[in-house]
């Protein structure tokens, strides 16, 4: 059963209401209730059918404002890039130590992995520990890549990754209530584009079924579906 201060905040939503993107971020923070920093989300409904490789989206999108939360990121190469990454900012940088902390220790305290082509036959043999966390290295998303400094950069700016799920949806933490309206909306308009410019040729129909955005307590807000597609257009 829904708690008191969260059917008062959902009385404050017209859910038959499609919203502009400023006006639901502004909602959005009327709606909130918690008594902490909540994170604000978006939530794609998409017309793909992710079970057919062709009608697969994925990606990643740097906000231009980050995400409010300090990434730690493991960067695995050998060689003259092990400089290069530390001199980037990574806060982990190496191979075979970090390989087998992973996999003997379930060590996992870090957001973020980037590793050079070069070893990914290595850190291959990790995927059954980070694909399901969604911390494989991936060059559809750029982090699998010689230019590892440019890499540590953007995920340490805010890049963040993105990927349909396997009832077509799609989840993207685009700030946090403490971001001003301006650094959400930016934030969250960048993330929109992104997924909607990510339409698989393959998907037949109407690719944008629904969008919303809410806080980390908060009920979800529709946003106008029309609004979103001219964004990626524009």
């Amino acid at each position: 059963m829904a708690g008191k201060k969260y059917v008062e905040a959902k009385e404050k939503i017209d859910r038959g209401t499609e919203y502009s993107l400023g006006d639901a971020v502004r909602l959005v923070r009327e709606a909130a209730y918690a008594g902490f920093d909540e994170t604000v989300d978006l939530a794609f409904r998409l017309g793909v059918d992710p079970r057919h490789a062709d009608q697969m989206v994925r990606g990643s999108v740097v906000l231009p404002h980050g995400t409010g939360k300090v990434v730690r990121v493991l960067v695995l190469t050998k060689g003259e890039k092990v400089r290069e990454a530390e001199e980037a900012g990574a806060d982990f940088v190496g191979l075979d130590e970090y390989l087998t902390k992973i996999e003997k220790e379930n060590w996992l305290e870090f957001d973020r992995v980037v590793a050079t082509p070069d070893v990914m036959k290595d850190v291959a043999k990790l995927g059954k520990v980070l694909g399901p966390r969604g911390l494989m290295p991936s060059p559809k998303t750029g982090t699998v890549t010689f230019d590892v400094a440019k890499a540590v950069a953007e995920i340490k700016r805010g890049k963040v990754d993105y990927r349909v799920d396997k009832l077509g949806n799609v989840h993207l933490t685009v700030g946090r209530l403490s971001f001003t309206d301006e650094q959400l909306t930016a934030n969250a308009g960048a993330a929109i584009e992104a997924v909607v410019r990510a339409r698989p040729p393959a998907a037949k129909g109407q690719y944008l079924r629904r969008l919303t955005i809410s806080s980390t307590m908060g009920p979800g807000i529709h946003l106008n579906k029309q609004e979103a597609l001219a964004l990626a257009s524009g």
